[in-house]
């Protein structure tokens, strides 16, 4: 890493907590409320996506040109507006996306104000958390590609200055539709034969195809130099490199940094067990301790509390419909705070009314 730059500081799985969000000094969340916010106006108005960021504890609309685009320092907000066959009402899926280099102001914001989102809605969407690099296939599937860039969205741009352009490494990686794009340092050790790269210099595009990389991956990365070429006003140059016909001293190798990328730690959590447990206020004070392991009968879910099912790939909140108030505000964060101090921090968060339970919650239960 050349000298001057400062790392962005890395989000603290292990050690955090929505400390804006669910505690039972925060204020409850109130339509009134959020019918104040400038950002919700035609909010679910129509069957579509829509995107906003969190910037300085406030919701900002995403431009549309970049939605599947997120930066790794932000969090954001998806709405996701639907109707089923033969059916005219307008249907509802949530989800706050925490980047991996997003402050706990940003992620806990994100978290109450999709809370503060689904009251307008009059509590019909299907709320949903979303962690970099471990999304649900129901986000995926949303966007074309998904594509994670570093920094904040205020490193963005479109009108390239070459002097000041800091230069990106994308990464292609994926088949068929599931082409996933990650910005990595700008080493040489992070290349690898199986993928597609493109080194972005501003005017200068390169798309460096692996030995081993797949047909889908090419394609995809032809559409993005393309599109960053449209972007900025066809200016940039772009070269096709092929990993074995490439010379060593060629532009885009030594343009890239000697060194070694920086691993993420793995733990085995393969002993897992699936788990359920209750979140409860009928001792006078919010309680949550494991109702079960494994298989278990959906008559262990009593109307009267909440339960979080935790799968160890996914991990689902269900609140009865006779809750107390206590016990739904705070469901999302004791499912958050619980999952800290597990080996699978990451995984997708979905959040069920009981009224509104699909049945695939239930085979999971009873699996």
């Amino acid at each position: 890493m050349a000298s001057g730059l400062v790392k962005a500081k890395k989000y603290d799985w292990q050690d955090s907590n929505l400390a804006l969000f669910g505690s039972d000094t925060e204020k409850q969340v109130k339509k009134e409320s959020a019918e104040t916010e400038p950002a919700w106006k035609g909010a679910g108005e129509k069957v579509g996506i829509q995107i906003w960021r969190i910037v300085k504890f406030k919701v900002k609309h995403w431009p549309k040109d970049d939605y599947g685009k997120f930066y790794n320092g932000d969090s954001y907000i998806i709405l996701n507006t639907y109707k089923e066959p033969e059916n005219e009402a307008l249907l509802y899926d949530v989800h706050f996306w925490i980047g991996q280099y997003s402050t706990q102001d940003e992620y806990g914001t994100a978290a109450y104000k999709t809370v503060e989102l689904d009251t307008l809605l009059d509590d019909k969407p299907v709320q949903h958390r979303e962690v970099q690099d471990n999304e649900s296939d129901m986000f995926k599937g949303y966007f074309p590609t998904v594509t994670i860039l570093n920094g904040g969205a205020d490193t963005g741009f479109k009108h390239v200055v070459p002097v000041e352009y800091k230069p990106r490494l994308l990464h292609f990686h994926g088949e068929r539709k599931r082409i996933e794009v990650k910005e990595k340092e700008a080493l040489r050790s992070n290349l690898d034969s199986t993928d597609v790269f493109i080194l972005d210099l501003g005017l200068e595009l390169y798309q460096w195809n692996g030995s081993t990389c797949n047909k889908d991956e090419k394609f995809k990365a032809v559409q993005y130099t393309q599109k960053i070429k449209t972007e900025r006003s066809g200016k940039p140059k772009v070269e096709v490199l092929e990993e074995r016909d490439v010379t060593p001293n060629h532009k885009f190798y030594s343009s890239l940094s000697d060194g070694t990328a920086e691993k993420e730690p793995e733990e085995d959590d393969s002993d897992f067990v699936k788990s359920l447990l209750r979140l409860s206020d009928a001792s006078g004070e919010l309680e949550m301790k494991l109702e079960g392991t494994g298989s278990l009968p959906r008559s262990k879910l009593d109307p009267k509390d909440v339960f979080i099912l935790d799968t160890g790939k996914a991990l689902f909140v269900w609140t009865g419909n006779e809750t107390s108030s206590a016990e739904q505000r705070n469901a999302l964060s004791y499912a958050h705070n619980y999952l800290m101090k597990t080996k699978h921090p990451k995984i997708p968060v979905t959040c069920y009314r009981q009224s509104a339970t699909p049945d695939s919650f239930y085979k999971e239960l009873e699996a």
